[in-house]
């Protein structure tokens, strides 16, 4: 028996390079400009704080949305990120408060792009997790 020509091509044309992302109306916000790796090491290097919320949302458990967390969002790496709602959760610790000037920047720069950002600091969401979960299921229905 002799294997078909096709074998391990997929649907793909030759040449043909397959892409990890479609694309999100204007321009490719998903091009992957900031290190995979990178993204990798925050994910498996994650605060105490975005665990906590990320057990949450993960795997839809938050009114069927579906969240990715450590997501490379043109030079950005987000903290989670709902596409379907087009919107980003930051967690801050103590850091982000000297950078505020760059963290404006990037917000700044996924607005642009159709996201809305939402930041909760660490002990908001490590001592208030009943006020922080309404308040971002209240974002993704667009309130």
């Amino acid at each position: 028996m002799v294997p078909s020509p096709l074998r391990g091509r997929g649907l793909r044309r030759p040449g043909e390079r397959k892409r990890a992302w479609p694309k999100l109306g204007e321009g490719d916000v998903r091009r992957q400009s900031v290190s995979r790796t990178t993204a990798r090491r925050l994910r498996r290097d994650q605060t105490e704080a975005e665990q906590k919320l990320w057990t949450h949302l993960r795997a839809r458990r938050l009114a069927g949305y579906r969240f990715k967390r450590q997501v490379p969002l043109g030079p950005f790496i987000v903290d989670l990120a709902c596409y379907e709602a087009r919107l980003v959760i930051e967690v801050d610790g103590g850091q982000h408060a000297e950078r505020s000037k760059e963290e404006a920047t990037r917000t700044a720069w996924l607005e642009e792009r159709g996201f809305r950002v939402l930041r909760f600091w660490n002990n908001e969401v490590m001592e208030n997790l009943d006020a922080v979960l309404p308040e971002i299921l209240s974002a993704l229905r667009g309130a």
